[in-house]
């Protein structure tokens, strides 16, 4: 069995197509790494003609090496089992810092999510804030885009497609995005609304904490509004952050619809 977590915190290995599209995809739009080198399952040539085509093409265009690898190979460098016969080996991404004078859309919606445990849920969450239409993520400057690729893997690629900013804290990111004039939406409890209630239109920071710690009371103190998600039912527990960012960010989408 392989040990996850060691690999996880310097892994720049990406796995499968979906993961090897999405590099490519960013590093074209400038936002994101550089792939060094693609390995393919030999013993899978004949199934995965097309891809190979496709990867041929782009290690010509980008400039990676393309090499045909064993499956015991394979296997063995890979973190997961959903590879498909392909690996990339990429450069580390460096992520800008959060300032004044950075690109953040006029109308956007960003999110930043605190306190999930390990990089899975992580990449789970971003996938779908990003299909919900997010522009971008905040991330303190300890975070799972350590495990890139893990993360990747997670998000369907989105964790790659994402412009993502670094900060010091959330307050700070709260400093700069007031300055642009956006309204801070913090889910909580105390002094809460119900999301349905609640005013979500853009522009928008929405900051979602972990469900064991939650959101700091100093990071509250700062919010525009302190939003909850009601439950149908009686329920003691908590929503896993994963789940509530992707219940907060539909209803976000919801509010913003055209």
């Amino acid at each position: 069995m392989k040990k996850e977590t060691s690999a996880q915190r310097d892994s720049v290995i990406f796995e499968g197509m979906t993961s090897i599209n999405a590099v490519l995809k960013a590093s074209e739009s400038g936002r994101g790494r550089k792939i060094l080198r693609v390995w393919y399952d030999k013993s899978k040539k004949n199934a995965k003609r097309r891809e190979l085509g496709f990867l041929k093409y782009a290690s010509e265009k980008h400039g990676f090496d393309l090499i045909e690898a064993d499956s015991e190979f394979i296997d063995k460098t890979a973190l997961g089992n959903t590879h498909g016969g392909f690996l990339a080996e990429c450069t580390e991404r460096i992520l800008p810092r959060l300032d004044c004078t950075s690109l953040l859309a006029y109308d956007g919606f960003y999110i930043m999510i605190e306190g999930i445990e390990d990089p899975y849920n992580f990449g789970y969450a971003l996938r779908t804030v990003y299909a919900a239409g997010a522009d971008g993520v905040i991330l303190t400057e300890r975070n799972w885009m350590s495990a890139a690729g893990v993360v990747c893997r997670a998000s369907a690629g989105a964790s790659e497609l994402f412009d993502t900013f670094v900060t010091e804290s959330a307050e700070e990111a709260i400093k700069i995005f007031k300055e642009k004039s956006y309204k801070i939406v913090c889910a909580g409890i105390r002094d809460s609304v119900s999301i349905f209630d609640a005013d979500m239109k853009k522009p928008l920071l929405l900051i979602i904490g972990g469900e064991k710690r939650g959101i700091s009371s100093g990071v509250l103190n700062f919010a525009d509004k302190i939003v909850r998600i009601d439950y149908g039912r009686e329920f003691k527990g908590s929503l896993s952050a994963a789940s509530a960012a992707s219940v907060l960010a539909y209803e976000v989408f919801r509010q913003n619809r055209k």
